[in-house]
């Protein structure tokens, strides 16, 4: 991955921080058809990604009902999905 991070070929890193130009699609186009066929499907996240700020944010965004981390991870989470319903 640095190689691609140094000659920009990537933003990030995308273990890291989730692509929402591209699997971010994917993924909000398969939470509102998930949701046409069964309103109260619960979609969420685990991983890296669920403690990344922006990444939360996004979840958040796309209509997502949880995020999940790693423990060292869950004061950053806590803080993003706060901020991110305010907004």
């Amino acid at each position: 991955m640095p190689i691609y991070i140094n000659k920009n070929i990537l933003k990030a890193d995308p273990f890291q921080i989730l692509d929402q130009e591209g699997v971010g699609q994917l993924v909000e186009l398969g939470t509102s058809r998930g949701r046409q066929g069964r309103p109260d499907l619960k979609v969420g996240i685990c991983g890296e990604h669920g403690g990344e700020p922006s990444s939360v944010e996004f979840c958040h965004r796309v209509g997502m009902n949880y995020v999940s981390c790693s423990p060292y991870r869950v004061p950053i989470a806590r803080l993003a999905a706060a901020m991110a319903a305010i907004r």
